[in-house]
């Protein structure tokens, strides 16, 4: 069977493309046969990393970078690791990025302890490299790289204290410190006036607390004469306070039984006030004294020729007087007897 130029030509261009596709995919770090998963990992410094760069535990290379991506910003870039090697890997484990003496960067991933891994397309988390400079100092000199590290530790710390002390703080602080130079001598001078206090000798508070001794030793050598008093003054209140209740009920007593008395000849016969209280003839003679008077000025109103003449050529009134009072007076009117 003859096979035509065009069918070897059509086979070569699609081995050439199959073989195209698998060397490009191999070196961006896909393995052409076997399994393999993906992890990711972002950084903010990639540190000259490049596809393909291993990616290395304890020494030994478990996969590729297959791709590196930000976006425009560049604040944070995307790191697609391609694991050729099933390995468990902590969850607290970290990507480092080293760079070797020769030129070659890759990724360093620091195993941790955790009884947890990390799945298939989880990320990883990452941390700032110590770089190269760093990584040899530490393996020449360790002691050396320990101080460099205080060193910059140290630096840090001065410098966020003189972000946090501004000239305003500065000056804060200075008041604070003056302040507390004479709370300090106030303290003091309050020391020796307290020691002086309580000096056992000479101090007041020491002289206070001795005549209070001796004020409490008379009172305990005098109890029983205070208790004679006390005694005796109870007594003599009691007496006092009998004799005042006494005397106001006796003549509290007397005045109601002459209260009583006094009534009684109120309500008789007897005296004046009673006879003008019960007896009716007083009121009777009263009361037809005050009718006469009523006529006797109605009189005077109604014919006062009877009683005062003026008239030169007049002559008197000798009529009848009034029997009765006029018809107007109504406040006192005339009772008949």
């Amino acid at each position: 069977m003859k096979i035509s130029n065009e069918t070897k030509v059509g086979a070569i261009t699609a081995l050439a493309i199959t073989v195209l596709v698998l060397g490009f995919n191999f070196l961006k770090g896909k393995t052409l046969f076997g399994k393999s998963h993906t992890l990711y990992a972002k950084y903010k410094n990639v540190q000259g990393l490049a596809n393909s760069n291993p990616v290395m535990i304890n020494g030994l290379q478990v996969g590729q970078v297959y791709s590196i991506t930000t976006d425009k910003n560049m604040k944070e870039i995307l790191v697609n690791i391609n694991m050729t090697k099933e390995v468990n890997i902590p969850s607290n484990s970290v990507a480092l990025i080293k760079s070797s003496l020769l030129g070659v960067t890759s990724i360093d991933i620091k195993l941790g302890d955790a009884n947890t891994y990390i799945g298939k397309n989880d990320t990883i988390p990452t941390a700032a490299s110590t770089g190269m400079f760093s990584e040899v100092l530490g393996k020449v000199d360790p002691v050396l790289y320990q101080v460099t590290k205080a060193v910059t530790s140290i630096d840090s710390v001065l410098l966020s204290v003189n972000r946090i002390l501004d000239p305003s703080a500065k000056n804060n602080i200075a008041s604070i410190l003056v302040n507390l130079n004479r709370t300090t001598a106030s303290l003091v001078a309050s020391g020796a006036s307290l020691e002086k206090l309580l000096n056992m000798q000479t101090g007041a508070l020491s002289k206070t607390l001795d005549n209070l001794s001796s004020f409490t030793t008379n009172l305990s050598a005098n109890n029983d004469k205070i208790n004679t008093i006390l005694s005796n003054l109870d007594k003599t209140s009691a007496n006092l306070a009998k004799l005042e209740l006494e005397k106001t009920l006796n003549t509290l007593n007397s005045t109601i039984g002459e209260l009583k008395s006094l009534v009684g000849k109120v309500n008789t016969n007897s005296g004046t006030l009673g006879l003008l209280l019960n007896d009716t003839k007083l009121y009777n003679n009263l009361a037809a004294t005050a009718n006469k008077l009523n006529l006797l000025i109605d009189d005077l109103k109604t014919n006062p020729k009877r009683y005062v003449n003026i008239s030169v050529f007049g002559k008197k009134n000798k009529g009848t007087g009034l029997t009765v009072p006029l018809p107007d007076t109504v406040n006192a009117p005339y009772i008949r007897q």
